[in-house]
């Protein structure tokens, strides 16, 4: 059964299979992303971050569960594609500012 997202995760979500510029366009201006040890802040580093990963592998997230912990939203993917360890269920921790994102955590 399909999750329903909130919407400036589901807009994340879409954008994450294809375009960095759009993903970045759903965090605020000074979202922070930690991802693989390291921090992003701002739209443009996160932008940077996004193209980086999709000019490194090719990849598909598929959420299969969401909760909401202390005003965040935590949604857990099961990605695969054609990076060492694949596939993977990851955890993606958002905090969320309106309609936009403020901040992204994504751990094992």
């Amino acid at each position: 059964m399909p999750i329903t997202l909130p919407a400036p995760i589901a807009a994340y979500s879409a954008a994450d299979r294809h375009d960095a510029a759009a993903v970045a366009a759903c965090f605020c201006d000074v979202a922070t992303v930690l991802d693989e040890g390291k921090t992003y802040v701002g739209r443009e580093a996160i932008r940077q971050w996004k193209a980086a990963a999709s000019r490194k592998f090719s990849y598909a997230v598929e959420p299969s569960a969401m909760a909401e912990e202390n005003g965040r939203v935590i949604v857990t993917g099961h990605v695969s594609g054609d990076f060492p360890g694949s596939p993977v269920d990851l955890r993606y921790d958002f905090a969320l500012d309106g309609d936009l994102i403020a901040g992204l955590e994504i751990t094992l």
